[in-house]
């Protein structure tokens, strides 16, 4: 599995998400509320919008416009209106590097 640098851990502040873009997949990283980061694709499964705008609640980002709810660690959504997870991504720090693979943790193809 390879992964791919995304920038140093001072550039996502604990709560928040940041939006890249790797092997031409959009991916939002996430510094959550627990400390750790996670990575799930930038879409929500409901309504194809970017979940990297949306509020980090503990370990689930919620999207913006119809407020489901997924969990950062497993892509599985909480909250309707979603039924379907997003796919989540291997996520290494590496000397205050952030790195991500492309390839799915969850079985859920981007």
């Amino acid at each position: 599995m390879s992964f791919t640098l995304v920038g140093p851990v001072s550039d996502v502040a604990k709560g928040t998400a940041i939006q890249v873009e790797l092997d031409d997949v959009e991916i939002a990283v996430v510094h959550a509320d627990d400390g750790n980061f996670y990575a799930v694709r930038d879409e929500c499964s409901h309504a194809a919008v970017a979940l990297s705008e949306g509020e980090v609640d503990g370990c689930t980002l919620e999207c913006w416009l119809h407020g489901s709810r997924f969990d950062l660690r497993t892509g599985v959504p909480s909250g309707l209106p979603a039924t379907e997870p997003v796919a989540t991504f291997p996520v290494e720090i590496r000397d205050g590097d952030i790195y991500v693979s492309t390839e799915p943790s969850n079985g859920v193809m981007p």
